[in-house]
């Protein structure tokens, strides 16, 4: 399997942590390694021995410098992409050169911001998925859930068709981030796997899905790499999720048996770090709390006190202090825009 990394992402619901020059996957959030090292580790340690990172102009020589740094940088390959356009075009790039090889080979696309502790039984997966994408399947990670979670889409299982192998599924359809009732209705059912974003399948397999559901991108992918570069402008901003996945009639998912975690927003933090008694998750060394309830501090270089408040997000980097009520904490997007139309790129 060649293993791609898509890490060209802004990550502006992590802001102000994540900054333009600088987004998450260069970031350390969880343990000792920046989101892309521990992915790149991940990969080698369940048997990748080529990598590919799809990055994008703008941050293109820190992802060299990140690389440069590794001992094993001779096995991984960086791609840029010229703009952002979404997961469909990052795919394409890497089939517009990789087509005339071997359509044989088994490419897997990976997010750089996933936090998975568990390599064995990652490893396991992986191995399910190569087995089924073998058989000419494009094949997902299925996450099984552990709540009625409403940031994540959501896979249904179709439990009518014969499995292919243990704990791998037909895909009857895929759902968008549900509102809190129909997340628990999923979860009830228990036929919904959380969508991970991880997919795996022969090149033949993805050319052939993409001369199927996105034609003109096709077309530019057998124009080859450089051509295909050039085309990028023109390209549709659609993920592959939604250009291909949600309509293809080979797609399987693979029923995970490890611990997951996206890291795309701050609430996503509150699973992997402990809360005190007063259910406050405070990521740092130096934050002290008085009355406070329910709110999720991250701090690095000032110390933080709160008192008396409730449900806040306070996020203190060197630069930036950002408070906002929590629940207001998939919408910092917004708080990007506001910036920008402010002229403050000093501060994105």
């Amino acid at each position: 399997m060649i293993s791609v990394i898509l890490a060209g992402g802004q990550g502006n619901r992590l802001w102000p942590k994540s900054r333009r020059n600088f987004p998450k996957q260069f970031c350390t959030l969880v343990g000792e390694q920046s989101m892309l090292d521990a992915t790149i580790n991940r990969l080698i340690n369940i048997g990748s021995t080529k990598i590919i990172i799809i990055t994008n102009d703008v941050i293109l020589e820190a992802t060299k410098t990140l690389v440069r740094k590794r001992h094993d940088s001779e096995i991984i390959e960086i791609l840029s992409e010229p703009e952002g356009r979404n997961t469909a075009p990052a795919v394409g790039l890497i089939l517009s050169a990789l087509y005339a090889q071997n359509s044989n080979e088994i490419i897997g696309v990976f997010p750089a911001d996933h936090y998975i502790p568990e390599t064995p039984a990652f490893s396991q997966c992986i191995a399910s998925a190569l087995a089924t994408a073998g058989m000419g399947l494009l094949v997902t990670i299925g996450i099984a859930p552990t709540q009625p979670e409403t940031g994540y889409g959501y896979i249904e299982k179709d439990l009518r068709q014969d499995t292919i192998l243990p704990h791998v599924y037909k895909i009857r359809s895929f759902c968008e981030k549900p509102d809190d009732a129909t997340a628990q209705a999923y979860i009830d059912s228990g036929n919904y796997l959380w969508n991970s974003g991880i997919y795996i399948g022969q090149v033949k397999t993805l050319l052939n899905e993409y001369a199927l559901h996105l034609p003109a991108v096709f077309t530019e992918i057998l124009k080859g790499y450089d051509s295909y570069l050039h085309a990028y402008d023109n390209l549709p901003n659609i993920s592959l999720d939604k250009a291909i996945s949600e309509k293809s009639s080979v797609m399987a998912v693979v029923e995970s048996n490890f611990r997951w975690h996206d890291l795309g927003s701050w609430e996503s933090f509150k699973d992997l770090f402990a809360s005190d008694a007063e259910g406050n998750c405070c990521i740092g060394n130096d934050i002290l709390t008085l009355e406070s309830k329910e709110c999720l501090i991250g701090q690095e270089n000032k110390t933080v006190v709160l008192y008396d408040v409730e449900n806040l997000l306070v996020i203190e980097t060197k630069e930036i202090v950002f408070v906002t009520r929590q629940k207001k904490g998939q919408d910092i997007r917004k708080v990007v825009k506001m910036l920008e139309e402010n002229g403050r790129s000093d501060l994105l």
